[in-house]
């Protein structure tokens, strides 16, 4: 059977097809020869499965695009402090090349308008790399966000370079209240190599799956940036990402996005899926008109917009009884599916409410698909104060989702592959075996 993705790709497609509105990027003679009518759309799941239609794999220009990815190396690179005092995260409300910075200080208001990619550009690499090395360090970036090596167009480079006269007005503007530390003209260059970079709508997409995977790249499996990071990256493209259409695109579509004067649009939903498209023609905000239609449409049809939130899962407790281990009886408190902080709160509640007064406690993981760090942190003080009230408590965890847990001062929790471990009594001090207080699975008190 073939999947319904890309036949539902190809329709959606198909019905904006006819909406030749908008024109192409017209400052930038390159651009502006761009065909029109190209058209593609491709999804990425976090797995790496990649579904497109249309002009999958026509090369064009990252452009600004390539903002919340350079933004994100800078991060990396330098740390939240030092960027964050160059560059603010406050949206502008502003077109993508206005010049404009805040008034006392001079930073930039954003990364993703022209003044602060410019600003974030610099501060990518360390700050001995030279202009020409830090513009590899960017190409080398944004190759691994795409998972395949990204080479940089120099006809378009050069295009762009030659009318680049309001970005370095931006850029020795941001030199004169000391944003820029170093010859404007050497960090625009760079700039506009970042923009010249070369790009498949597959590769948008793939780029954009890395950020809602939490920074790793689906299919390569490597670690781009850290999770700090991507949230961090992700929340200016909510509030910017698409300009002085911001709020517009908000409330609408609902979806962490950037858009790019060649063309291409971007979203990245956490957890869920990275979107990307391709149509030239612009409206007044600089946002490819065709892709608009169609992350609303895919936002519409699919329920993608980030408030649009589901209806609560099933009750995180599956099952709170008592097992008859033959000399111990074990309080067996089973849980299931996706455990945050409001989950956390349940299975702490459980807990008190029961006030087990079996010697055993086993907290049953067989059935979680996963748990944040909160949950993490939560259960395990649970387990903790269990201890100091004269509880042994076994952790049922054969995916290994809570790695080497440390309940903290006081607490112990023994963790096991199976309930029956429990059960049977294997941590019997008399006993031993796996699970037992000499197994290595032992976490004794911190």
């Amino acid at each position: 059977m073939q999947s319904v993705i890309p036949d539902y790709l190809t329709e959606v497609l198909a019905d904006v097809e006819s909406d030749v509105s908008g024109e192409p990027a017209g400052y930038i003679p390159e651009l502006a020869a761009a065909d029109p009518d190209r058209l593609g759309a491709v999804f990425a799941t976090l797995d790496g499965k990649i579904y497109g239609a249309g002009d999958v794999d026509t090369e064009f220009t990252i452009q600004s695009i390539s903002k919340p990815f350079t933004y994100a190396l800078a991060l990396a690179d330098r740390g939240f402090g030092p960027v964050l005092a160059k560059v603010g995260v406050e949206p502008s409300g502003e077109a993508f090349n206005q010049i404009s910075l805040e008034r006392e200080s001079g930073r930039p208001l954003n990364p993703m308008i022209n003044a602060g990619a410019i600003t974030a550009h610099s501060l990518v690499g360390s700050q001995e790399l030279d202009p020409a090395g830090r513009a590899e360090r960017v190409v080398d970036g944004l190759s691994a966000f795409a998972g395949r090596r990204l080479s940089i167009d120099d006809a378009v480079c050069a295009s762009e370079m030659e009318h680049a006269h309001r970005n370095l007005a931006i850029a020795h503007m941001l030199r004169s209240y000391h944003i820029l530390t170093e010859d404007p003209r050497g960090v625009v260059d760079g700039y506009i190599r970042q923009c010249s970079v070369l790009v498949t709508v597959r590769d948008l997409a793939m780029m954009a799956a890395t950020l809602a995977n939490r920074g790793v790249n689906p299919v390569s499996g490597d670690r781009v940036i850290g999770e700090r990071v991507v949230r961090q990256v992700l929340s200016v493209m909510a509030t910017c990402g698409m300009y002085d259409s911001a709020g517009d695109w908000a409330t609408q579509v609902g979806i962490p996005a950037k858009s790019g004067v060649a063309g291409g649009l971007i979203g990245a939903l956490p957890g869920q899926i990275g979107i990307a498209t391709l149509s030239p023609r612009l409206d007044a905000h600089g946002n490819s008109v065709r892709g608009v239609s169609l992350f609303e449409r895919f936002s519409s049809d699919m329920g993608l917009h980030v408030m649009e939130v589901p209806a609560s899962a099933p009750a995180v407790v599956r099952a709170n009884h008592v097992v008859d281990g033959g000399r111990h009886a074990v309080r067996v408190i089973a849980l299931q599916g996706g455990i945050r902080f409001a989950g956390a709160e349940r299975i702490v509640r459980e807990i008190v409410d029961a006030a087990p007064a079996e010697i055993k406690v086993a907290l049953d993981l067989t059935m979680v698909s996963s748990i944040d760090d909160v949950a993490r942190r939560m259960v395990l003080e649970v387990a903790r104060r269990l201890t100091l009230d004269g509880h042994e408590v076994f952790l049922v965890d054969p995916e290994a989702l809570v790695p080497d847990p440390d309940p903290g001062e006081g607490g112990r929790v023994t963790v096991v592959e199976d309930l029956q471990h429990a059960v049977r009594g294997l941590v019997d001090k008399h006993e031993p075996g796996p699970g037992s207080t000499s197994d290595k699975k032992q976490r004794g008190p911190a």
